[in-house]
């Protein structure tokens, strides 16, 4: 870490603190940019900023040569090294300006002219950056290698897919961050690794089969009960046993296993998930049988491993559950919602949040292929530095006491990422957005009984089985038989299944792998009655 501190002062060296982004005029024609050499001060700026981020990537690659190395990174990081992380994200976003044809011309629209700080450069998101430009356009220099690039996909609310590509050196520091997390979190000797997440064109299951294939025995199964339940017989108890997959699917797994009368006690067996939120209800069912269940957050616009639980922020969600003087310092007087809680680095991913508290990231690694600047994948979140949470545990004596086991656990010393949810009304679901607009569509279109829908909104709820599944409340106009109310719950369902499957990859996939994503819920309300509120003239879509 004493490498790290030093570069405060090389980075100011490099490119100067004071530096500007005065970007001259852009070609009309894209391919004439993606051919420009620029002006010789350009060029000067940019072998000063490449110069700087690529010291910082070849420290970090320093700590890809063993998990061993990429723990003792994370139990030592420094409040010092919160300024070293966002002057390399500001390091990335100028040389962007000069490197990346796209985000010259976005600057140009959208940009203030000179950017001293962070913050003076805009946000990107998906509609206004990714949606905005070609793939060659959003890279360095406007081109690719001829080999060694993994394209994944995630689709939006049209069904329009989004390719998100990937360099073999990106996809190895990701590798990398995943495999020396799951060597701290699950420290085990003869690990085995269950890959039960989704195999098609997303990124999570083939990146994580990858990844941990570096420090583990690996079996891709996809999200197949039978094919796991096969290979934990087969292979018997004597490994360590870790099953990735989506909270609900573990669940499934769980409860599979305890019909046929699986010897839990002859197993080991735990669990890492993400694409959804996992409740703590769901977690202590979980951890009834397996060893220990932790959840990941990453998004397929941006990375994952962005963030991960760890004995510190599960104890953390669970107290915030009851203690409310903690609840209010950490989120807020107001703050009702109990969020997810992960630890991250920002030396690799650097967060932010706006003012409307949506989450900001930008990837601290020049060998992206495209670089993610500022990138709004449009999450509601908090940030909290870890030396202030200490301070605060530390007030209340009970508290400090009670939460010294989890700070001993992993002792990984990084900020923390409080993470609502969604912002833009979508609901997650078995790795799938689900958008209010395709609900709308599948309640209306065809619906012999669309006249008796006064307006509808989502939720995700947790059942009686702990089983999470998302909801479409619908407040009628009027009060309807019994058996009007029970044809149109079926119709409204019906329609909604239909519409996401044939505009969502996502969901179709997901349905394909595992029927029991159609378990959509529809619940109907009389008016004014249930989450609808009529004194709001607007309606809300998501259900808090």
């Amino acid at each position: 870490m004493r490498l790290l501190r030093w570069q405060l002062p090389a980075c100011a060296m490099l490119w100067g603190m004071e530096a500007t982004t005065d970007l001259p005029a852009t070609p009309s024609d894209q391919q004439a940019t993606h051919r420009s050499r620029g002006t010789p001060r350009e060029r000067w700026r940019r072998a000063r900023l490449l110069a700087y981020c690529r010291l910082l990537a070849g420290v970090c690659r320093l700590l890809e040569l063993h998990p061993a190395l990429w723990r003792y990174a994370v139990r030592h990081y420094r409040p010092g090294l919160d300024r070293l992380a966002a002057a390399s994200a500001r390091a990335m976003c100028a040389l962007a300006a000069v490197d990346v044809p796209a985000y010259r011309d976005f600057l140009r629209r959208h940009g203030t002219g000179r950017h001293r700080t962070l913050t003076d450069f805009p946000e990107t998101d998906k509609d206004r950056y990714v949606a905005g430009y070609d793939q060659l356009s959003r890279s360095w220099r406007g081109r690719w290698p001829d080999r060694g690039v993994i394209v994944d996909e995630s689709a939006g609310s049209s069904g329009r897919p989004f390719n998100w590509p990937r360099g073999a050196a990106e996809l190895a520091t990701v590798q990398y961050n995943v495999a020396g997390y799951v060597s701290l979190v699950f420290p085990v000797h003869r690990r085995f690794v269950i890959n039960a997440y989704s195999m098609g064109a997303w990124a999570t299951g083939t990146t994580t089969g990858t990844a941990m294939a570096r420090i583990a025995v690996v079996k891709n199964t996809g999200p197949d009960l039978d094919k796991i339940v096969d290979t934990l017989h087969h292979f018997g108890p004597d490994f360590d046993y870790l099953v990735t997959a989506y909270p609900p699917f573990l669940k499934h797994l769980r409860d599979r296993l305890d019909a046929e009368g699986f010897p839990w006690a002859e197993f080991r067996i735990a669990a890492m998930c993400g694409g959804e939120a996992l409740t703590e209800a769901l977690r202590s069912y979980l951890e009834e049988r397996f060893v220990r269940v932790r959840s990941g957050y990453g998004a397929s616009d941006l990375t994952i491993g962005m963030g991960a639980e760890t004995a510190l922020t599960v104890w953390l969600r669970r107290r915030l559950q009851t203690d409310q003087p903690l609840r209010a310092a950490l989120l807020g007087p107001d703050e009702q919602r109990l969020p997810m809680a992960f630890q991250y680095n920002p030396l690799a991913t650097y967060l932010e949040v706006n003012q409307r508290r949506e989450l900001l990231c930008t990837i601290n690694n020049v060998r992206g292929l495209q670089p993610r600047l500022r990138y709004n994948v449009g999450d509601e979140a908090l940030l909290y530095p870890y030396h202030q949470l200490l301070r605060v545990l530390r007030a209340d004596p009970h508290r400090w006491r009670e939460g010294q086991s989890a700070l001993a656990a992993e002792r990984m010393s990084l900020p923390l990422l409080f993470l609502f949810g969604r912002s833009d009304s979508t609901v997650s679901y078995l790795g799938a957005n689900i958008y209010p607009q395709d609900v709308e569509y599948g309640l209306y279109e065809g619906n012999p009984q669309a006249g008796a829908i006064s307006r509808f909104c989502l939720d995700l709820a947790e059942q009686a089985d702990l089983e999470v599944r998302p909801v479409v409340h619908i407040e009628l106009r009027g009060p309807l038989p019994p058996a009007d109310r029970a044809a149109l719950a079926a119709i409204c369902r019906d329609g909604v299944l239909r519409h996401l499957t044939s505009v969502s990859r996502d969901f179709a996939q997901s349905l394909a792998e595992d029927p029991r994503a159609a378990d959509l819920r529809v619940q109907l309300h009389d008016p004014g009655e249930g989450p609808f509120d009529n004194s709001k003239l607007k309606n809300v879509y998501l259900r808090g």
